[in-house]
C-alpha cells in the first residue's frame, strides 16, 4: 500500500464498534451505535465490512440502552426512539418483512422510503438559485444515509474503491432531538474541525492582478482608514498563467515573479501586520513545465503527448507528488491555506478527494491548524472547513439568499460556510445594498469580501460615502472584537456538535415557509438575529422591517431595548441600525488588541452583561494558529454573573489549561447594559481589592479594572438602589423619530403630532392626515403616515 505519510494514517483500533451492540445472522447485522442510530447491513454473500469509508470515520460509540426480543424466525429491537421488526435472514427491501417504528407517533421507516418530509440543505448558489441536497433535518424525525457504495479508507488513508456487495445504511431516528442527531452524525463522520482564529475575521478576495506595489497599498489603505483585516486571499494572477498559446491558465503553483519579486518577504510582510495568506489553487488541468518542479515531477509521473502531466487525484502517487512537490513548498514560503477552486458536478468524488488529501496534509504540522476554503463536496464537509458557496450577482436577491442558506446549512451539520459580501459580480453597485452585506457578514459564519476583476466595483470600504464608510468600518470593527466570543462559539461546535447557526424553524416548524420570518436565527448561544434583505423606504429612509421574538426577554445588542418574547414586531430601522437581539442575562464577550489586525488572545476584554437573570458563560482560548490544544494547551475562563435587581456580581476565573497562551495580564471593561451608576463598587482580585474606574456612558454602566492576571479570580459586585431601568421599545417613540427626521416644516410637524398621537379611532386620523393636503403637505408624505397609521393602530 503507498505510504502518504503520517498525517493520513487511523488507527482502526480505536474505531471499531462495541461487540456487545453488533446482532449478526448470516445475511444481516445490526449495529446499534445509540438509541437513535443504528447502522443495517444486509449482505447476501454474508460478507461485512468492517473498514472505514470516506464517510464514516468511527463506530466505537459508548454501548447505548436498548432490548432484544427473538426467536428463531423474529428479531425485535427496542431502544427508547425507535422499534426495528425483522424477520431474519429475509430481504430487508421488503417492508413486511423489515421496518423501524417510530415510538410514540404513527411515522415508520423502510427501504427506500421517500423521506418526503425532509428539509433540505445547500450545495451551492448557482445562476441566481440555490441548489439544494437531502439534508438529516426532516419533521418526520428520522433520516437514512446509504453508504453502500462509499468509498473505503484504508488504515495508511489511501481511498480505494468499495467492492462490498449488498446494503449498508446508518438510521438516525431521533424524533425531535435533532442536537442529538448532529452529536451522533459528528461521531460517527468526525467532529467538526476547529478553525485558525485569524478565520473569523474580516477576508479580503478580489480577483485582481495584484502585484507587491498593490498589495502594500491595499493594506496601507486599511491601515490608514483603521479598518481591520485578518485575511489577504490571492486569486487566479498571483501565478504563472502562460503557457504557448493559453494565457488563462487555472493551474499553476509558480509565484508571477513580475508581479511578486519575492514572495517570502511579500508574506511575511503581511504575517508582521497581523495579516494571514492564503492562495486560490485549481490542479485539474494538470501539471505544465511553466512551474519551477515540473522536471523534478517527470521523475515520478508521465506527462502526456502535449508534455502536461495530467490531473489525476484518483492515483496515490500523483496525490504524493502534487503535495509534497507542489503544494510544500508554498508552505515553506509561509501560506496558511488553500482556496481550492474547483467544481466539477460530474466528478463530484474528484473534488472530495483533492479537499481530503489537501487538508489531512496540513496536519503533518503541528504549527498550522489545517483550513482549506473550497466548494461543497459532499461527503462530511464539515471536516474540510471552509465552504464558498458560489458566485453571486450583485443584487438584493443575492443577499436574500445568504439567511436561509446559512440556516438551512445546519441541517447537514455544517457552520462554516462563506459569500462574497456585496456580491461577486454583474448587478449595480450600492450604498444601501453594500452596508447591509455588510452588517450581515458582521453576523454571519465568515465575512469574506469578494468581487470579480473590474476598477468599479466597489468593495473597499473607503470608495463609498462618507455615510457608508462609517457604517461599514463601525461594523468591521465590531467583528473582529467579537471574535472572543465566536472562537469559543466555534470551539462548542468542533468538541460539542452545537452548531453555531440554528435557524428559527428548529423551535417553530410552522416558520419554515413563512415569508417573513423564516430568514431569522440564532447565532452561538447568546444572539438572535433578524435580518434586513430588502431596501428601504426612501421617503421615511428607513426599512420597515417586521420580525418575531422567541419565547424568553430579548433587548436590542445596541439600543438595549426590551423585547418581551414570543410575539411579532414592526420596527424601523436606518442605514446604520441592525436587528440583532441578546436575551436577558446574555454574557457576550468582546476583545480587542493595539494592532488592530492581530486576532490572538486580546489584551483588552469587553464584556457585555444584559439584564434579567443569573448566567454563566464559557470562554475559550488558544494559540487559535496551532493544532497545540489537542495537548491541553487552551485555556478554558468561567465567566459567571450572578445577577439580583440592583445588585450584580461578576467572577471571572480560568477554569482549566494552562498559563501563557493568553497575555498575563488583562484590562477588562464591564459593561452592564440598561444600567445607572452603582452606589457601591468593589472588585477583588483573587482575595485582594484592587481600584477600579466606573461611569455611565448612555443607558449603560461602566466598570474599568487595569492590569488583572489572567490565570485566577476576578470579582466584581456593584450595587445601589434601583440602578436597573427597563428601556421598553414603543413603536410610538419609532414614529416620531421618523417624524423628527422627514424634510417637512416644523409647524407641519406638529399639525401631524397633533393627528397621529392623538387619542381618537383610527379612521378619524386618516381623514386627517388626508386633509393636510390642502394645507401643502406633499402627496408622498401623506401616503407615508397613512402607511404609518396601519402600524400604530389606535393609541
Amino acid at each position: 500500500m503507498y505510504n502518504l505519510g503520517e498525517q493520513f494514517k487511523i488507527d482502526y483500533e480505536t474505531v471499531m464498534p462495541n461487540q456487545e451492540a453488533i446482532l449478526q445472522g448470516q445475511k444481516y447485522r445490526f449495529t446499534v451505535l445509540s438509541e437513535r442510530l443504528i447502522r443495517i447491513e444486509y449482505r447476501e454473500n454474508g460478507v461485512f465490512n468492517d473498514e472505514l469509508t470516506e464517510l464514516v470515520r468511527n463506530r466505537n460509540f459508548p454501548k447505548p440502552k436498548f432490548e432484544i426480543k427473538e426467536d428463531r424466525n423474529y428479531l425485535e429491537l427496542t431502544t427508547p426512539y425507535f422499534k426495528l421488526f425483522y424477520a431474519k435472514e429475509t430481504k430487508i427491501n421488503n417492508s413486511k418483512n423489515f421496518y423501524v417504528q417510530v415510538l410514540n407517533t404513527d411515522r415508520s421507516w423502510h427501504y427506500n422510503h421517500v423521506e418526503a418530509k425532509n428539509y433540505s440543505a445547500p450545495v451551492l448558489i448557482e445562476k441566481g438559485k440555490i441548489e439544494n441536497t437531502k439534508s438529516l433535518y426532516s419533521l418526520d424525525g428520522f433520516v437514512s444515509i446509504d453508504d453502500s457504495k462509499g468509498k473505503i479508507v484504508t488504515p495508511d488513508g489511501i481511498i480505494k474503491e468499495n467492492t462490498y456487495e449488498g446494503i449498508d445504511i446508518y438510521l438516525f431516528v431521533y424524533v425531535n432531538d435533532f442536537d442529538l442527531c448532529l452529536k451522533d452524525y459528528f461521531n460517527l463522520t468526525g467532529h467538526p474541525a476547529l478553525i485558525p482564529r485569524f478565520a473569523l475575521g474580516n477576508w479580503w478576495s478580489r480577483n485582481n492582478e495584484y502585484d507587491d506595489t498593490s498589495l502594500k497599498e491595499l493594506v496601507d489603505n486599511f491601515v490608514h482608514h483603521k479598518i481591520p483585516i485578518s485575511i489577504v486571499l490571492l486569486d487566479k494572477d498571483w501565478h504563472i498563467r502562460t503557457y504557448k498559446d493559453k494565457e488563462h491558465l487555472k493551474t499553476g503553483f509558480t509565484f508571477n515573479k513580475e508581479l511578486f519579486k519575492a514572495p517570502y518577504e511579500m508574506i511575511s510582510y503581511l504575517h508582521s501586520q497581523g495579516i494571514r495568506v492564503g492562495l486560490n489553487i485549481n490542479p485539474t488541468e494538470g501539471f505544465y513545465n511553466i512551474d519551477e518542479y515540473y522536471e523534478q515531477a517527470k521523475k515520478y509521473l508521465t506527462p502526456d503527448e502535449n508534455g502536461v502531466i495530467p490531473y489525476n487525484v484518483l492515483d496515490p502517487k500523483w496525490i504524493d507528488v502534487y503535495l509534497k512537490i507542489y503544494i510544500h513548498p508554498l508552505d515553506a514560503l509561509g501560506v496558511d491555506f488553500y482556496w481550492l477552486d474547483c467544481y466539477d458536478r460530474k466528478n463530484i468524488e474528484q473534488d472530495y478527494l483533492l479537499k481530503h488529501y489537501q487538508f489531512y496534509d496540513m496536519e503533518r504540522n503541528y504549527k498550522r491548524r489545517p483550513m482549506v476554503l473550497g466548494y461543497n463536496a459532499g461527503l462530511a464537509q464539515h471536516r474540510y472547513p471552509v465552504l464558498y458557496a458560489g458566485k453571486t450577482v450583485v443584487s438584493w436577491n443575492s443577499l436574500k439568499q445568504i439567511p436561509k442558506y446559512n440556516a438551512s446549512a445546519t441541517n447537514i451539520g455544517i457552520t462554516w460556510w462563506s459569500h462574497d459580501i456585496g456580491g461577486y459580480f454583474q448587478g449595480v453597485e450600492d450604498n444601501e445594498l453594500y452596508t447591509r452585506y455588510v452588517q450581515l457578514g458582521t453576523f454571519s459564519p465568515i465575512l469574506k469580501f469578494g468581487a470579480d476583476n473590474g476598477k468599479y466595483y466597489k468593495r473597499e470600504p473607503w470608495r463609498w460615502s462618507v455615510k457608508t464608510f462609517g457604517i461599514v468600518k463601525d461594523y468591521l470593527e465590531l467583528r473582529h472584537k467579537l471574535i472572543p466570543y465566536l472562537y469559543s462559539e466555534a470551539y462548542k461546535y468542533s468538541k460539542d456538535g452545537t452548531p453555531l447557526i440554528k435557524p428559527i424553524y428548529y423551535i417553530a416548524p410552522e416558520m419554515y415557509d413563512d415569508l417573513l420570518y423564516s430568514d431569522e436565527y440564532y447565532f452561538g448561544s447568546q444572539f438572535f438575529i433578524c435580518p434586513i434583505t430588502k431596501k428601504k423606504d426612501y421617503v421615511m429612509n428607513r426599512v420597515v422591517h417586521r420580525f418575531y421574538m422567541p419565547e424568553g426577554i430579548w433587548y436590542d445588542f445596541f439600543t438595549g431595548k426590551k423585547y418581551p418574547g414570543n410575539n411579532n414586531y414592526v420596527s424601523f430601522y436606518k442605514d446604520q441600525n441592525y436587528p440583532v437581539f441578546a436575551k436577558a442575562g446574555s454574557i457576550i464577550p468582546l476583545g480587542y488588541n493595539d494592532n488592530i489586525n492581530d486576532t490572538t488572545p486580546p489584551k483588552n476584554m469587553e464584556i457585555h452583561f444584559f439584564p434579567g437573570i443569573s448566567n454563566e458563560y464559557l470562554l475559550y482560548e488558544d494559540d487559535g494558529l496551532s493544532s497545540l490544544y489537542k495537548k491541553g494547551f487552551y485555556l478554558l475562563t468561567k465567566i459567571e454573573y450572578n445577577y439580583m435587581p440592583s445588585n450584580y456580581t461578576v467572577i471571572i476565573r480560568a477554569l482549566e489549561g494552562k498559563s501563557g497562551i493568553v497575555p498575563d495580564y488583562r484590562n477588562y471593561k464591564l459593561i452592564f447594559r440598561n444600567a445607572k451608576k452603582a452606589t457601591d463598587v468593589i472588585v477583588y482580585e483573587n482575595k485582594e481589592e484592587i481600584k477600579c474606574k466606573s461611569y455611565v456612558s448612555g443607558p449603560d454602566f461602566i466598570v474599568e479594572i487595569e492590569n488583572v492576571r489572567s490565570i485566577g479570580q476576578l470579582t466584581v459586585n456593584c450595587k445601589g438602589k434601583d440602578i436597573e431601568f427597563d428601556p421598553t421599545r414603543l413603536i410610538n417613540d419609532d414614529i416620531a423619530g421618523i417624524l423628527d427626521d422627514l424634510q417637512i416644516e416644523t409647524l407641519m410637524k406638529e399639525k401631524i403630532d397633533a393627528i397621529i398621537f392623538a387619542d381618537m379611532p383610527i379612521k378619524k386620523k386618516r381623514i386627517a392626515i388626508r386633509k393636510l393636503r390642502r394645507k401643502g403637505l406633499e402627496r408622498k408624505f401623506i401616503k407615508l403616515f397613512l402607511r404609518l397609521l396601519e402600524y400604530i393602530g389606535t393609541v
